[in-house]
């Protein structure tokens, strides 16, 4: 959210700006480059990428309206997996598969919908158990398992980033371009009044104005602010692949739920006391 705070921010300020030199708004408001300059960028984002990925990174940036993991959903995530453990460790593997099979459905997991509203995460997660229960992939070959998943996911990821960064790094040559095409407008009109001529020259600069404040002030921070949410959540499924390599060893549910701890960044990470006492309360025994 707070992407578009500072660029709605910015904008406004330059604006502000503006004004005090006694620019007019309404001298901005030149439609046909709006349509040049932004008409060109969204081509060219589709020419890069590809229509499926152009829509997957607008959703990405439509995705920042929400917040990043925060500690609570760090605390959340490591009092489920506790649960979870400890369930294996009294009932056996196969007390587990009814979680893992339906996780909507599941007592323990079902209390933590914000796990369950990320679906890569949670995916993840119950796929990786179900390999477990199966018995049949050592810990070693299960680490690797998961690192190919999760580097398979952030190559992906990474493609939304280069998508705006890409188009944004095209943005000034596109004002350009649509600033030669209102000087070649102009050009038919010399010979003219001074005024219309000036104006003309003035639509068309308004081109070069809107490619370089699209590209530097919303696409690159949109860009860079994508590139941050996805190293967010990759802490956040590290977390759990630590917690699932842990486990596959055959290590105490607290052991396991302690590697997680240790793998979330420190401004968020909870101490140990605090997250022994929240896993062992009595409600989520």
């Amino acid at each position: 959210m707070f992407t578009f705070i500072g660029i709605v921010l910015a904008v406004v300020m330059m604006l502000v700006g503006y004004t005090m030199h006694h620019g007019k708004i309404a001298a901005l408001i030149v439609p046909s480059e709006y349509i040049t300059v932004a008409g060109m960028g969204f081509g060219i984002m589709i020419a890069n990428n590809g229509l499926p990925t152009t829509i997957k990174a607008i959703k990405a940036a439509i995705g920042l309206l929400k917040p990043p993991p925060n500690q609570k959903q760090y605390m959340d995530l490591l009092k489920m997996m506790f649960q979870l453990f400890s369930v294996a460790r009294k009932e056996g593997l196969l007390g587990l598969e009814q979680h893992v099979e339906n996780p909507k459905e599941s007592a323990i997991i079902s209390k933590n919908p914000s796990f369950l509203a990320n679906h890569h995460a949670c995916d993840f997660f119950c796929d990786t158990m179900k390999v477990i229960l199966t018995g049949s992939v050592g810990p070693h070959d299960l680490s690797e398992m998961m690192e190919l998943d999760l580097e398979v996911a952030h190559d992906e990821e990474h493609l939304l980033v280069d998508a705006w960064q890409g188009t944004g790094d095209a943005m000034p040559a596109i004002g350009i371009i649509a600033a030669v095409l209102g000087i070649v407008i102009t050009m038919g009109k010399i010979g003219g009044e001074a005024a219309v001529i000036g104006k003309s020259v003035a639509q068309a600069l308004v081109g070069t104005f809107l490619g370089i404040l699209l590209g530097y002030g919303v696409y690159a921070p949109i860009a860079r602010s994508i590139e941050l949410r996805i190293k967010a959540e990759g802490h956040y499924m590290n977390c759990i692949r630590h917690a699932l390599f842990s486990f596959a060893r055959g290590e105490s549910p607290i052991t396991c739920v302690e590697f997680a701890r240790r793998n979330i960044e420190p401004s968020l990470r909870p101490g140990f006391a605090e997250m022994e006492t929240s896993v062992k309360e009595k409600d989520a025994a």
